[in-house]
């Protein structure tokens, strides 16, 4: 099989790292965000009064930190993942974002202007027009339609009845909902309540979407649908979401980017592959160390320069190895590897697929 266009190792693996690495501009950012509890905590800290403080210390002073010394970028149209045990901190750095609960100190940036400055008017304002938010609970109003609960948001906006009536059948067929316009919550099942949730946040059209634990109270079957449901959503709509999770299945499955999260601090940030394949602290490894590398590592992380070799195939550089692995097993013979362009980056050989699938073996 012939391979044409294949293009200089070194110009590749910059294409390739902004495949893999999220995406458009800056669209969200914290910077050295705090969230103290306690002890005149209803205050605004500067970071230097606290930066240098142990857990013992502020302790002392009659003060916890649920959120420390957190820096990070959020880009356009990735979906970022806030993950960590119980108490890490996750949830309340998600609420510290979309300012549902004030830091203490820091900085929450926005469209170039910190949140942290918007008067509670123009707060209202932001979260109405460009924040969308999805809780672990559904809280759907029990005495409202469907299509009323999905509304709700626009009418808050002042849109006409004929405009947002409209706007939320557009949505409610976007997640698989058409027909149950004129039900009420009693009526539907757990996934069904949950995919209301998102459709009424998506009908502001938001450009920031938070998901706070969304799926965790569904049961394991239905969750996984709702994940693939967002995956789906997320290939059309192409938003900025913020997702909070527990589970690191989950979080692999959804992620562009991942923050681990203990004691309130951000201890590694990357893609999955990253933390699956470089843990930086014991911690990450306890939750990298039970999965199956195959379905988190994609073909690019495997890639060898072009050989010569006449290859069996193509796959893309984005594949996990999961999905090409009986192919190129079963060939025997080299694969060609596209990147996003089309252009011809590499190949990927059988051994090196049976490298990765053995070393799952090999774990276990």
């Amino acid at each position: 099989m012939m391979v044409p266009s294949e293009a200089p190792m070194d110009a590749l693996n910059i294409s390739l790292a902004e495949e893999r690495g999220g995406l458009g501009p800056v669209k969200l950012s914290c910077q050295n965000v705090w969230k103290l509890f306690g002890v005149n905590a209803d205050r605004r800290f500067e970071a230097p009064e606290i930066n240098e403080l142990s857990t013992a210390q502020l302790a002392a002073r009659g003060l916890m930190a649920a959120v420390r010394d957190v820096t990070l970028d959020v880009r356009e149209g990735e979906i970022f993942v806030l993950m960590g045990l119980s108490g890490s901190g996750k949830s309340t750095l998600l609420r510290c974002l979309s300012r549902l609960i004030e830091p203490s100190a820091g900085a929450v940036m926005f469209e170039e202007r910190n949140l942290l400055d918007a008067n509670p008017q123009e707060l209202i304002e932001i979260r109405r027009h460009k924040m969308g938010m999805v809780f672990q609970h559904f809280a759907l109003l029990p005495h409202l339609t469907v299509l009323d609960n999905v509304a709700f948001p626009l009418s808050l906006q002042k849109v006409g009845k004929a405009e947002r009536q409209q706007r939320a059948r557009e949505v409610l067929e976007l997640v698989g909902l058409k027909g149950k316009e004129l039900n009420f919550p009693r009526q539907l099942s757990g996934g069904q309540q949950q995919r209301v949730g998102i459709a009424r946040s998506l009908a502001a059209n938001p450009e920031l979407w938070f998901l706070d634990e969304p799926f965790s109270a569904l049961d394991p079957l239905i969750r996984r649908e709702m994940q693939t449901e967002l995956q789906r959503l997320q290939s059309v709509l192409k938003k900025t979401i913020v997702f909070v999770t527990h589970d690191f299945d989950e979080a692999i499955r959804l992620a562009d980017r991942i923050a681990i999260m203990k004691d309130g601090a951000v201890v590694q940030l990357g893609t999955p592959e990253d933390l699956v394949l470089n843990p930086a602290t014991d911690y990450v490894a306890e939750f990298t160390g039970d999965v199956d590398r195959a379905k988190v590592v994609s073909v690019s992380r495997i890639m060898q320069p072009r050989s010569g070799a006449t290859v069996a195939g193509e796959v893309s550089a984005r594949d996990k190895i999961v999905a090409i692995a009986p192919r190129v097993i079963g060939a025997g013979r080299p694969f060609a590897v596209r990147d996003g362009s089309g252009k011809v980056v590499g190949e990927v050989t059988p051994q090196s697929v049976l490298d990765i699938l053995l070393e799952r073996g090999s774990r276990q």
